[in-house]
């Protein structure tokens, strides 16, 4: 009888796994798709691929594409159950790493966009020019690799040459082979967090005065960039939990499997998937000329 219950048990856990994991699917796949569709938008006018503002957002649809594709078949193999090569887990996992720390990066990068905008309108030519848009690449790229480099190199001296083997599971958690490893990336994840979160924070706050101050059209432009400014806040935020989201897991690992998987599954979804799908709302619907432009090609030009 018992043996019955358990096996009943299991069965609905694995259709409730199932059900998750279609969900997933179904989502990820709606979210590239519209995020394809802006990218595809964005490279058909020159007025956008010659704008900071747009060459960043198109660049966070990227990031955002490949963090959807990489994690979500991480995801699979985990459900599925099937080995991965270690040399594809450690390539899959230094790809996701940067990827993920790359949204948040450019959004901070929007938002300064937005302040030099608002704030300081007469030299946003000259700070927000192209030029400067390959100058805020280099510095994106090289604090999103970073973190991923500090763990890589620690993990290559800590462990053996051997990597020609195959393991069950692959996550970031297996590169973390010292306890003080995982106490200095959670610092750095923490650090980032602070100084992104103060960025966004004193943006918001000199908009908001430039808002109060300005009359007519100036102010409904400061009002509508402090809209944007929010909803990047909004979307940085969750960007940034993320970052403490392997600090959480690894104590509910301690204490409970099932408790740790669920975590992690509502993590996923609330975390890495919701923020992907604010990008297209911010810009791709919010901003007009981007918004007309996506409407005529959807419609073919009619």
């Amino acid at each position: 009888m018992a043996n019955n219950s358990s096996f009943t048990d299991g069965k609905k856990s694995s259709r409730r796994i199932d059900e998750w994991v279609i969900l997933v699917q179904v989502l990820v796949v709606v979210f590239l798709s519209i995020n394809i569709m802006l990218i595809v938008t964005f490279f058909m006018k020159d007025v956008f691929y010659t704008t900071m503002r747009y060459i960043l957002f198109a660049h966070a649809l990227m990031s955002d594409c490949v963090t959807l594709f990489t994690t979500n078949l991480l995801l699979i193999f985990s459900f599925i159950g099937k080995p991965v090569h270690l040399w594809s887990c450690l390539t899959m996992f230094i790809v996701t790493s940067v990827s993920i720390f790359l949204t948040p990066l450019t959004l901070t990068a929007m938002t300064l966009e937005r302040y030099v905008a608002i704030c300081m309108p007469l030299r946003h030519a000259e700070l927000c020019s192209t030029r400067s848009t390959l100058q805020v690449f280099l510095i994106i790229y090289g604090l999103g690799v970073i973190p991923c480099i500090i763990i890589v190199l620690i993990f290559f001296v800590s462990v053996s040459s051997d990597f020609n083997k195959h393991i069950s599971f692959c996550a970031a958690d297996i590169f973390i082979v010292h306890e003080w490893q995982g106490h200095l990336r959670s610092a750095v994840n923490q650090f980032y967090f602070l100084v992104m979160f103060v960025i966004i924070a004193l943006s918001y706050i000199h908009i908001t005065k430039v808002a109060k101050a300005a009359s007519g059209e100036n102010r409904t432009s400061s009002r509508k960039g402090l809209r944007t400014v929010l909803l990047h806040g909004f979307q940085l935020l969750l960007c940034l939990i993320q970052l403490f989201c392997p600090m959480v897991e690894a104590a509910i690992l301690q204490t409970n499997i099932k408790l740790y998987k669920n975590f992690r599954h509502f993590n996923y979804v609330m975390f890495i998937v919701a923020p992907r799908c604010l990008s297209p709302l911010i810009y791709g619907v919010r901003d007009e000329k981007f918004f007309l432009a996506l409407k005529f090609y959807i419609l073919c030009g009619l």
